[in-house]
């Protein structure tokens, strides 16, 4: 393929990054957690076991968002 990326259309290179992305996501053992994220992951773990707050719907943040816009 010798053709620039910055020559396709807009929505060839979204359609490009969607398919690799998705064959990242799909082998996760690709890249191991490092131990920071770990950590973090016990953190937030450790935290959500004591207060127990689920957080909110994705459908009420995404409707402050639009009212923010």
């Amino acid at each position: 393929m010798n053709t620039k990326l910055s020559e396709l259309p807009v929505d060839e290179r979204i359609k490009l990054v969607e398919e690799l992305w998705d064959s990242i996501a799909s082998d996760q053992k690709a890249l191991p957690l490092t131990d920071e994220q770990k950590a973090e992951l016990d953190r937030r773990l450790d935290a959500y076991e004591v207060d127990g707050n689920r957080g909110r719907l994705a459908t009420e943040s995404i409707k402050e968002i639009r009212r923010k816009l």
